[in-house]
């Protein structure tokens, strides 16, 4: 049965128990006596499609330009490996680290003495080839205790940065970071700068006497040093790196720092050796009277006996 209302065509459909009107856009449903009202909508929008979020918006804080995504990749991975095996980690790290900085600071200052015959070596160069110049050139001896000292510190200055990060955490932030930073400052870097110049001199077979007298020549100027950047350094990396980048963060500044403890040791070494030199030439200068006198008197034994 077909009937017209206000909206134009009106359709009733009835059964035993059932009775459909359908008006327009609306259809009047009775089931058993209750009334239920249709509303359809012809022209529907289609429904909502969930998004999966970027990988992009996953990785650590910093700008999320799609062009650096291939440099998110690794860091990612390193935190990951950090999370893990956090000891292994730091180890590799240090020795990458360490290796980095002795060839800049050999690039930069090469050992002393090595200086002479620059225009032989060249030429040498050009006939060896690069490559087997660079590695016949290179002190290994320097290179290897530069690894032993980066990886026997690697565990510890982990854990020490691991124990400033969660100590001296105060309401105010720059009092906490005020505070890390002095005591940083104040108790690891002289600490560490004394171990470093001192495993330099005991690996190279150093007397305890001549031990004490590089770290007397090097810790002060260093600590000094040190001041002009590893505060802010330590600052920053406590404000703004979470906890599992902070190593390889921290490790990127060192490349440079360890270049140039590097060179203060091998500059510390050259003037040592200079005044050992000197020294030597003194008490030769010394016992040359002696020396003659000697000589004179051998020279009247000998008139004597003929």
């Amino acid at each position: 049965m077909i009937r017209t209302c206000a909206a134009g065509l009106r359709l009733t459909i009835a059964s035993n128990s059932r009775t459909v009107n359908v008006c327009g856009n609306t259809a009047h449903i009775w089931i058993g006596g209750t009334t239920a009202r249709v509303v359809r909508r012809w022209n529907a929008s289609r429904p909502p499609i969930a998004q999966k979020a970027p990988e992009s918006t996953k990785t650590i804080p910093g700008p999320s330009w799609l062009w650096l995504e291939p440099v998110y990749g690794p860091f990612r991975a390193y935190g990951r490996v950090q999370r893990r095996r956090p000891y292994m980690t730091q180890f590799l790290s240090a020795l990458v680290i360490y290796f980095v900085g002795d060839f800049v600071a050999q690039s930069l200052g090469p050992a002393p003495g090595a200086g002479q015959g620059a225009e032989a070596e060249a030429e040498e160069t050009e006939e060896r080839g690069w490559v087997q110049a660079w590695a016949e050139e290179r002190d290994w001896a320097r290179t290897a205790r530069a690894l032993t000292i980066g990886g026997l510190a690697a565990v510890p200055g982990y854990k020490w940065f691991l124990w400033l990060g969660s100590s001296f955490n105060y309401s105010s932030k720059v009092l906490s970071l005020t505070t890390k930073v002095t005591i940083n400052q104040l108790l690891f870097t002289p600490i560490f700068n004394s171990y470093f110049f001192g495993m330099q001199s005991f690996l190279s077979g150093a007397t305890l006497a001549e031990i004490t007298e590089r770290v007397k020549n090097t810790v002060p100027v260093s600590w000094i040093n040190s001041c002009k950047i590893w505060p802010a350094v330590t600052a920053f990396m406590f404000a703004f790196i979470p906890i599992e980048y902070r190593s390889i963060f921290g490790g990127v500044i060192a490349i440079g720092w360890q270049a140039y403890l590097s060179l203060l040791n091998q500059r510390a070494a050259a003037v040592e050796e200079l005044e050992h030199a000197n020294e030597a030439a003194a008490e030769e200068v010394k016992q040359a009277p002696a020396r003659v006198r000697e000589m004179e008197s051998e020279g009247v034994r000998e008139k004597c006996a003929a």
